[in-house]
């Protein structure tokens, strides 16, 4: 019997929709890597980028539970010396909410050359309506 290994014509993409509302960051953005690597599939394949496009609507009524809002810091630097910004999660949830569902997915996807093309594949959306209402049967 010989292993199926699916080649890059095999691959078939299907969208999913979530609505982010009310639920948990991290139980959501573990679902959503499920989804953007493949892994929900059958035909799953470490070395090929098997996964579907997800889009999440109401990024900006995600749930964290404790004190995250004040404690939880997002880093950034600038490459320049003393150039290390930090922001908080409640401040970032005012300026830029889809940002936080993107961080959490990307932390959670392997870190190799199939990342960013995934990542690609991740549309979050403020708000309710999208501009990928075609794809969804």
């Amino acid at each position: 019997m010989k292993t199926y290994s699916p080649s890059s014509f095999d691959i078939t993409r299907s969208w999913h929709l979530i609505n982010a509302q009310g639920q948990i960051l991290g139980r959501l953005a573990t679902q959503v890597a499920i989804f953007l690597t493949g892994k929900h599939k059958p035909t799953f394949t470490s070395h090929l980028d098997t996964g579907d496009n997800v889009v999440i609507i109401n990024s900006e009524k995600i749930v964290t539970t404790g004190k995250k809002e004040a404690q939880k810091n997002y880093y950034r630097h600038s490459g320049y010396p003393g150039g290390l910004k930090q922001t908080t999660l409640g401040k970032l949830r005012q300026d830029h909410p889809d940002r936080i569902i993107i961080h959490a997915v990307s932390g959670m996807l392997p870190k190799n050359k199939l990342r960013d093309p995934r990542l690609k594949r991740l549309h979050v959306v403020i708000g309710d309506q999208h501009p990928y209402g075609q794809h969804f049967t």
